[in-house]
């Protein structure tokens, strides 16, 4: 449908798990470039470089080594975009899931999570609004919060506060950009099957299953489909929302 055709994007954390389904799922609609910034190139569950499927699905695809806690890291792939026109789809995927009991968490776990699920994302925004603003560009900024920002996960209480704090960022960064044409939503994953998930949590197993009223787990293309929606024209009077994509699963479990 070339949903996204002639966009360019800046994708976090692209290199693996969602953010490389993100990425790819944008070049497939039409996005002139696509920009893969990660710690490192090679996919987490193995095979070809992100950048290389953004490639061969049509666009122009460029891996920038980027540590989303950096500023001037986060600022260098923003301006590498300027070679493709500049930025105008910004998606702010980065994470880390500390999985530390709250008495047992330390201030360096706690740390790390912020400098990356929270400041990561709330200058990487600035950075793209700032490039959108001063080459006049409408655009969409799109943040990776969780379902554990709508309710909070006892096991996982660093990262639902990080995840909160991305959620509630949204919605006052789309007050204050709105003026200049700039979208910004919240995308709030559940169980989604990832490497990470697999391998760092044991979330996805028979029980976690039972709570989600569709009957399977979330995979990293559900939660590419709503990027698509949300950086796309389809979604041009949409801002300052949360979009859920878990299956049912936080309805599941409020009505319980």
């Amino acid at each position: 449908m070339n949903l996204l055709e002639g966009a360019v994007a800046v994708v976090t954390g692209a290199a693996s798990g969602n953010g490389r389904a993100i990425a790819t799922a944008f070049a497939r609609e039409g996005a002139k470039a696509v920009l893969i910034a990660d710690v490192q190139r090679e996919p987490r569950e193995g095979g070809r470089p992100t950048d290389e499927l953004v490639a061969e699905a049509g666009a122009v695809g460029r891996f920038v080594q980027t540590d989303v806690s950096r500023l001037a890291e986060l600022h260098a792939v923003v301006e590498a975009a300027e070679e493709f026109g500049g930025v105008t789809v910004m998606v702010n995927n980065a994470g880390v899931l500390p999985t530390t009991a709250f008495m047992e968490a330390s201030e360096a776990e706690f740390d790390r999570a912020v400098a990356i699920n929270m400041k990561g994302v709330f200058f990487g925004a600035q950075a793209a609004a700032r490039s959108m603003i001063n080459g006049e560009r409408s655009g969409s900024i799109i943040n990776l919060s969780s379902v554990a920002a709508l309710r909070g996960t006892g096991d996982l209480p660093i990262y639902s506060a990080t995840k909160g704090a991305v959620q509630t960022m949204s919605f006052a960064l789309a007050g204050d950009l709105g003026r200049f044409g700039i979208r910004v939503n919240a995308l709030n994953p559940g169980v989604i099957r990832t490497q990470m998930t697999e391998s760092d949590l044991e979330m996805v197993s028979d029980g976690a299953l039972k709570t989600i009223p569709v009957g399977r787990f979330g995979v990293p293309g559900d939660v590419a489909d709503a990027a698509v929606y949300l950086a796309s024209r389809l979604s041009s009077y949409v801002s300052g929302s949360s979009l859920v994509v878990d299956g049912g699963m936080t309805y599941a479990e409020a009505v319980s």
